[in-house]
């Protein structure tokens, strides 16, 4: 596992940017089944995803999505940020074996807020299946101090 990256609102300058790769497994479609709710047979039977436009199994595109969450949770900016916003284009599938590409990069920090937009990606074999932008509330070096009565 890669260590932990830990990053303050202050440390963090527009055109960073944090990849990290992960296969997808036939496990973690079932675990994210079992989780989420979503039994649809396109992400669990083969039998029937063949027959779909996309001939076989693929992946839950939340599932996809969540490993933005990876990434923004544990390397850019990591622990202490906060999830505030997301959006999500979904552009392709992906399938069991594939290898995602998680690409996150600070697109806009927002000083009086502690704030930080950042762009993401996902891509199998260089084509992205996956884009948008997550808004998240960053931890600060310098506590913020409460005005006094």
């Amino acid at each position: 596992m890669d260590p932990i990256k830990i990053f303050y609102f202050e440390d963090l300058e527009i055109g960073m940017r944090e990849t990290m790769l992960k296969s997808v497994m036939a496990d973690d479609v079932v675990g994210f089944a079992q989780l989420s709710g979503d039994h649809n047979p396109i992400h669990l039977s083969e039998h029937f995803a063949r027959k779909t436009r996309f001939g076989g199994r693929i992946a839950h595109g939340l599932y996809t999505a969540s490993l933005i969450s990876a990434v923004l949770g544990m390397r850019l900016p990591g622990p202490g940020a906060v999830y505030l916003s997301q959006t999500l284009n979904f552009k392709g599938p992906v399938r069991i074996g594939d290898v995602v590409a998680i690409v996150v990069e600070v697109a806009e920090l927002i000083p009086e807020s502690r704030r930080c937009r950042l762009h993401c990606e996902c891509l199998v074999d260089g084509k992205v299946v996956l884009d948008g932008e997550a808004v998240v509330m960053v931890p600060s070096k310098v506590p913020r101090t409460k005005p006094t009565a």
